[in-house]
């Protein structure tokens, strides 16, 4: 029997089987997870092709966490895919303007821009996992995915801080949702060659750092090792951990210079 037998778990983020988001979704279901798959606007058909591949094929529903109505329709729309309530969210939604506001352009960034980028990759953590709120089961799980935001990262920029309102905000639900028995985690996942790197103006530094300085060496065209910790925190298996950020890149965040 899987670490996930029988949980329903919500997975955002799947765009191309090179995606964690997409890794996650594979595993869960090996361990015995029922899924359903989010994505939004351009997003869903990649999303459906990617999944395709998969055995069994996850439904897919459309989710814009920008769109108060699609938010209001979750619970709806989960339910006539999952009996007995969500035991899981993953959530891997990001978004910042790869010419405004990545790639050294933050000096120069509008607010605009800027009020974006947070919005989709930090606000929406509270608003989806409100939304889904009153289909949460006690003990339910929600694992967001990071990029170590207590530092600076070259052409990371306003995604940079995005990611560390995304961190606040994970801590802040795992204080309001843990009187219902609800966790709220991170995995800090070093860098993979996903479709969301590539858009970082001169992401390929990123590469270059972890190749030089990860004791455990770091393979990232491989998604696998961050995807295993989403589901190890989606289970059972950490019942008293929340407000966590776990690192998974070959442990680069414990050196220095």
């Amino acid at each position: 029997m899987g670490i996930l037998e029988g949980k329903n778990i919500l997975v955002t983020g799947v765009t191309m089987r090179t995606s964690i988001a997409y890794a996650a979704v594979e595993i869960a279901q090996r361990e015995g997870a029922n899924v359903v798959v989010s994505a939004a606007g351009r997003a869903v058909a990649p999303a459906t092709r990617a999944i395709s591949k998969l055995d069994p094929v996850p439904p897919i529903v459309e989710v814009d966490v920008t769109n108060p109505e699609h938010l209001a329709a979750l619970p709806g729309l989960l339910s006539e895919h999952f009996d007995g309530g969500l035991d899981g969210i993953v959530h891997s939604i990001a978004y910042a303007d790869p010419e405004k506001a990545l790639g050294g352009a933050f000096l120069t960034t509008d607010w605009d821009s800027v009020g974006n980028a947070l919005h989709i990759s930090a606000y929406s953590l509270q608003s989806l996992t409100m939304a889904a709120k009153p289909i949460l089961n006690r003990g339910a799980s929600v694992v967001g995915l990071t990029f170590d935001a207590r530092v600076s990262w070259p052409t990371y920029d306003w995604m940079g801080v995005a990611k560390a309102a995304l961190e606040s905000t994970s801590r802040y639900l795992a204080r309001y949702l843990g009187p219902d028995g609800i966790r709220c985690n991170l995995v800090a996942a070093g860098p993979v060659d996903t479709v969301a790197k590539k858009a970082i103006p001169g992401a390929s530094a990123f590469n270059d750092i972890w190749a030089e300085r990860a004791p455990l060496s770091w393979d990232a065209s491989d998604a696998v090792p961050s995807a295993k910790a989403i589901v190890a925190l989606l289970s059972d298996w950490f019942p008293a951990t929340t407000g966590e950020m776990i690192h998974v890149d070959g442990g680069l965040h414990s050196t220095g210079a």
